[in-house]
């Protein structure tokens, strides 16, 4: 599909547009792995995984880092020796763009 959301690109944000409705991230959420949540006020979208140890913890880590920066759109992330809690929000906006949901899609390829 050419308007799948891992083939667009995060557009910068510096705030000045409203967030998006709860309707269109539950939309867009629908286009995302069943583990990713939407938090109950709607204005963060969470994913946690799970690893065998800290070495794939760590290497996950750094490839949630490299999409970041290439997108230039980053997360909040929690992280331990076998896990790691991984959540979007667009602070700008005090919610949720699409941008959020371009990246959660792009994380989703890793695995």
């Amino acid at each position: 599909m050419s308007n799948s959301l891992t083939e667009k690109k995060c557009l910068p944000c510096e705030g000045g547009v409203p967030p998006l409705s709860k309707i269109d991230c539950e939309h867009l959420l629908g286009q995302l792995a069943p583990e990713w949540r939407l938090s109950p006020d709607g204005r963060e979208l969470k994913r946690e995984w799970s690893f065998k140890d800290f070495y794939r913890t760590m290497s996950f880590v750094n490839a949630v880092a490299h999409v970041a920066n290439s997108e230039d759109h980053h997360p909040d992330l929690a992280i331990g020796y076998n896990y790691c809690r991984l959540r979007f929000s667009t602070h700008a906006v005090n919610g949720l763009t699409e941008n959020d949901f371009i990246c959660a899609a792009k994380l989703d390829r890793l695995g």
